[in-house]
């Protein structure tokens, strides 16, 4: 492909930093001994710019050179010949969007944890990754390991290619471990949401990092405006300037690229929506928030109240009952609630998806009390049953509604809205902006990192529309003319992971 200048001096600047970690991507070869130690650099730029274009090109020369991609769903043994990448993402949304566009991405947590295969089971995972003879395994027929070779050719998904086999994930996974063995090269995308901690964890891993980042986005919560690639130095990041996607023809990429203009005004900004949305039906200047669209992707706000006031209008519109959740409402993970003694079982549930901001919808009550049945979007194994405290938040109220009530287990939220920081490394086909929160904040007149909030949480807001957005003028929200539905979630394989209820001792 022809790159564009900034993005070949970004791939060559790459290409430099790999070959010091004994690695040549140019000649397709890698070197006996790396000699850099640890090095880091980033390359930046605003959404559009070809930041995941770049990384996928860069993944596949890698590749290319006999670097072995480690996907975290399964690691086979250490060789010391090995070269090792792992492409990684904060969040399971962000790692899934690309993994949509071909990029073999996973979370940093499923790379700090690593599954624990049982060993009959383990001879398959070997097998389909050419190391190892066709096994014979008792309860599995030829035309079952068929199957699985036959998904693991397009998808190369262990966990994905030992469903279709039939089996279920506690059939081959035993337990989860912290890493013990190193990897090479990282590459980090939407590095403007990690914080410390995670850095930390990273730097412990890998001895090359390239972390790709837009820093025109809100920087974690509680790390002072700051963003992980900040602290390098400006010799170690590339910019990358010109826009890309969709070949400029997108209104929502000029819209959040207009913003970098400091002159502009919160009004004029609205002006250029409108006229946006005169000429083009990928922007919709809406009067009122659609109830129906909030079931898969959350009305994007500022305040608390708001969107709270939100979650209960949807609630209303489908006639929820007040004293249980409906099929197909959606959750954001809050956490998980276990005491540090269950430390084994906060792995297992955080390593099948169940992590911190993690976009879920509630399938139903599980078998046992306090339990709920999951579909976790992102996720390669998205069905879960896990031991479930599920809270709403109640408008003017200090004490939340708690459909489910677990004595310990995932905690929940309601996702029919969520604040534009939660929505951060999330994309969906349609967005519904509240643009009232966003008049609020500029009319508060804050600023972060010299640039005024509300630039900085329109800006995250709208780009988080990969099809659609609706620029949601008034506080009014327009009824459902359909139920809410899970059928679009429903699947035949992989077959259903069920998380055991920690005890209570």
């Amino acid at each position: 492909m022809q790159y564009s200048d900034d993005q070949a001096a970004a791939f060559d600047a790459v290409t430099t930093a790999l070959l010091a970690a004994g690695v040549d991507i140019e000649n397709e070869v890698l070197l006996p001994e790396a000699s850099a130690g640890f090095q880091m650099m980033a390359i930046l730029g605003k959404a559009g710019s070809g930041k995941t274009l770049l990384l996928s090109k860069l993944a596949e020369a890698l590749n290319a050179a006999g670097v072995d991609t480690i996907s975290g769903d399964y690691e086979g043994k250490s060789r010391k010949d090995r070269r090792t990448l792992a492409i990684l993402a904060p969040t399971n949304k962000a790692a899934s969007v690309l993994r949509n566009r071909g990029v073999a991405a996973t979370t940093i947590h499923r790379i700090l944890y690593t599954p624990v295969y049982d060993p009959e089971y383990e001879k398959i995972a070997e097998w389909l990754e050419g190391r190892g003879e066709r096994p014979q395994i008792e309860g599995l027929t030829d035309a079952a390991l068929d199957r699985a070779a036959a998904f693991y050719a397009l998808n190369k998904s262990i966990p994905g290619a030992m469903a279709t086999a039939g089996l279920r994930g506690s059939d081959f996974i035993t337990g989860w471990k912290r890493r013990e063995d190193p990897l090479d090269i990282g590459f980090i995308d939407e590095s403007s949401m990690l914080d410390d901690k995670q850095m930390d964890d990273l730097k412990e891993i890998f001895t090359t990092l390239v972390l790709f980042g837009d820093p025109a986005q809100l920087a974690p919560v509680g790390q002072s405006g700051s963003m992980a690639f900040e602290g390098i130095r400006d010799s170690r990041k590339m910019h990358l300037n010109r826009i890309h996607r969709q070949a400029d023809d997108n209104p929502i990429l000029d819209l959040a690229h207009a913003l970098g203009d400091e002159s502009l005004t919160f009004d004029q900004f609205e002006r250029m929506i409108e006229t946006a949305a005169a000429k083009d039906d990928r922007v919709v200047l809406a009067p009122s928030v659609q109830a129906s669209l909030m079931a898969r992707s959350p009305v994007l706000v500022w305040r608390n109240a708001t969107r709270i006031r939100l979650i209960h209008a949807f609630r209303n519109a489908y006639g929820a009952p007040p004293d249980m959740l409906l099929e197909g409402e959606p959750l954001i993970c809050d956490g998980i609630e276990l005491p540090a003694k269950h430390r084994k079982k906060r792995i297992d549930l955080e390593a099948r998806g169940l992590i911190k901001g993690a976009q879920c919808v509630y399938l139903g009550a599980g078998k046992k009390v306090g339990f709920s049945r999951l579909h976790v979007i992102g996720a390669e194994d998205p069905q879960v049953s896990a031991a479930t405290i599920i809270k709403i938040e109640m408008p003017d109220e200090d004490e939340p509604f708690i459909p489910s009530a677990a004595r310990m287990g995932a905690a929940f939220v309601h996702g029919a809205a969520c604040t534009i920081h939660k929505a951060q490394g999330s994309q969906w086909d349609d967005v519904q902006v509240f643009a009232p929160d966003i008049y609020a904040a500029s009319r508060a007149g804050r600023m972060e990192a010299g640039i005024p909030l509300w630039k900085r949480l329109a800006y995250v807001a709208i780009t988080r529309a990969s099809e659609r957005l609706f620029w949601v003028k008034r506080y009014r929200l327009a009824r459902p003319d359909t139920p809410l539905t899970v059928a679009d979630l429903r699947q035949t394989t992989p077959a259903e992971l069920v998380l055991q209820a920690p005890d209570a001792d």
